[in-house]
């Protein structure tokens, strides 16, 4: 059982040998060396395990693993044994714990995802804003340009016209302009207005 109240199966593999000088020892000293083995690694898994919290024990694997084999060596050297290695295969959690780790884990990549999308949709909306906001600057600017060449055009023709027809003024000239849209307006609303 963790620190945070979990309970955990931990697998352990340990590799071992007889030391050649020390056969008989190893041989009539112990009953079961595998059993007397295990009952040692179950006894530093206890004592390691409970000081930890699951995800302590998940990224303290090695910990433990050195652990059993310091106490193993030191135990098992007595009876005649070297012990080569000692590996934590296995840490595992009951299975609703795994679950919920599961469902933390899939919670927490859907949220990275919806931040992620979110992200993207902004980048959309920002830059539709600015080529919107461009598109209208450069609609302004050709307007304004468009209406500059139409003035400069109507005071070219005024000056002109007023040069070349004796006794007329600008105001003459800009009369007779009104007159000539007024006509335009009225030839288009008429072409409307029989549709």
């Amino acid at each position: 059982k963790t620190k945070d109240n979990v309970f955990v199966l931990v697998e352990v593999r340990v590799q071992y040998q007889v030391i050649d000088k020390k056969v008989k020892l190893a041989a009539y000293e112990l009953t079961s060396a595998r059993e007397q083995i295990e009952a040692y690694v179950e006894d530093v898994i206890r004592a390691t395990i409970p000081e930890m919290e699951l995800d302590q024990a998940f990224e303290s694997k090695e910990t433990v693993a050195q652990n059993v084999k310091e106490q193993l060596t030191e135990a098992m050297s007595g009876y005649g044994y070297q012990i080569h290695e000692a590996l934590v295969t296995d840490l595992n959690p009951d299975q609703r714990v795994r679950n919920a780790m599961n469902e933390i884990n899939a919670s927490f990549r859907f949220r990275e995802a919806a931040v992620e999308k979110a992200e993207a949709d902004k980048v959309i909306v920002v830059k539709a804003a600015e080529a919107d906001a461009e598109s209208k600057y450069l609609s302004g600017v050709g307007v304004s340009k468009q209406r500059k060449a139409i003035i400069d055009g109507l005071r070219d023709s005024v000056t002109d016209f007023a040069e070349s027809v004796e006794g007329t003024g600008p105001k003459d000239v800009l009369n007779l302009l009104m007159v000539a849209q007024y006509f335009d307006m009225l030839e288009n609303v008429g072409c409307k207005s029989a549709k």
